[in-house]
């Protein structure tokens, strides 16, 4: 079996490539401004980090290392440090209780950590592991929350739906919790795709999935799956109609409009064009637009204040846009932002957060 080798050998040589890529930015057209934060060094990309609030955030990274913050990403307290453990995605439904994915074995060296998913009910001071039922799940790569009202005795409470994809390399598998994370179950996925990167859920049960069309990078197209019913069937709303393509991160900025990176791995220095897909309708059709006519920047993260204004992550910088993608400038998000993540408070204001070599805060 041909198994993504094209990747493997980019992420084993991640810092060369790094190394390349020291030319200075020009920021002359930038709108917002992304702060760097003091964090513990890493050597290569960084793949979540989220927040509960202005104030409480986490994050995680591929030493089996999860942190936390109390002051906004000012400083940083170490909770765990696993050794063979890869944490690939984070997330909280409260200040207790929080989730965290990790990518599994047979895929970066060094990692012997199988368990796939991880649970803290204390704010990240201790974690167990997740039972499932279930086909067994070899990692994931991105978990996402939706909250749904109900009336409870005659107040307004909350029903917590979990849902966690993955993973890279294949095999690609769901796993789902409709009780807040007290039980999970898994489904198979690789009869629709064979790569899974990342979930947005609308709600308990539309949502968009982030796939590949195939585990050798050589013949995947980029793949977007769409549900209507809590992630049991998925139908195909989009694909590339080229090789060396998978998806990567989504962001809805409202109901309507949404966008998807797309990556490129074709070994040809002279495919240049790197390409988001847009939905304006949902996510039932999507369309290609250009992002840069550059062979390094290969796309990671997205994310996006509202329908126009937005940034996409790539190994070589970041990049803004402020009329939906027509036009985008650089902009200092560090290398191989692979995460950002878009917050507005109860007053309406605007923050944010990024990872990859390094974390930033849009202020």
């Amino acid at each position: 079996m041909r198994n993504y080798l094209l990747i493997l050998s980019f992420i084993f040589s991640v810092n060369s490539i790094f190394a390349q890529f020291s030319t200075p930015i020009n920021l002359e057209n930038s709108v917002s401004i992304w702060q760097k934060l003091a964090t513990e060094k890493y050597p290569g990309k960084q793949d979540d980090i989220t927040f509960i609030n202005e104030l409480q955030g986490w994050y995680i990274n591929g030493y089996g290392k999860v942190f936390r913050t109390n002051d906004g990403g000012k400083t940083w307290e170490k909770q765990l440090e696993q050794k063979g453990t890869f944490f690939r995605c984070i997330a909280f439904v409260d200040s207790l209780t929080g989730f965290a994915g990790t990518v599994g074995t047979d895929y970066f060296p060094n990692v012997t950590d199988t368990v796939p998913l991880y649970k803290t009910t204390d704010g990240g001071k201790s974690w167990y592991a997740v039972s499932y039922t279930g086909p067994y799940v070899k990692g994931l790569c991105a978990i996402d929350i939706v909250k749904e009202q109900y009336i409870n005795h005659g107040e307004i409470d909350y029903k917590t739906h979990i849902y966690a994809v993955g993973r890279v390399g294949s095999p690609a598998n769901i796993m789902v919790s409709h009780d807040n994370g007290a039980t999970w179950t898994s489904s198979s996925m690789n009869n629709e795709c064979k790569m899974l990167f990342d979930i947005k859920m609308f709600d308990k049960n539309n949502g968009i999935a982030c796939a590949a069309t195939n585990e050798d990078i050589e013949q995947s197209n980029a793949l977007i799956l769409k549900t209507e019913d809590a992630g049991k069937s998925w139908k195909k709303v989009f694909q590339s109609s080229r090789p060396f393509e998978t998806t990567w991160k989504v962001s809805f900025p409202s109901k309507n409009i949404g966008y998807v990176t797309i990556q490129s791995y074709n070994p040809d220095t002279t495919v240049k064009q790197q390409r988001i897909a847009k939905t304006t309708d949902g996510g039932n059709t999507w369309q290609e637009i250009n992002l840069v006519n550059e062979n390094n920047c290969r796309e990671f993260g997205i994310g996006f204040i509202d329908d126009n204004h937005g940034f996409v992550g790539t190994m070589s910088s970041g990049f803004e846009t402020k009329n939906g993608g027509e036009t985008w400038n650089k902009i200092d998000l560090g290398r191989a932002c692979n995460k950002i993540r878009i917050y507005k408070n109860k007053l309406g204001k605007t923050y944010g957060y990024s990872i990859g070599v390094d974390l930033y805060k849009l202020e």
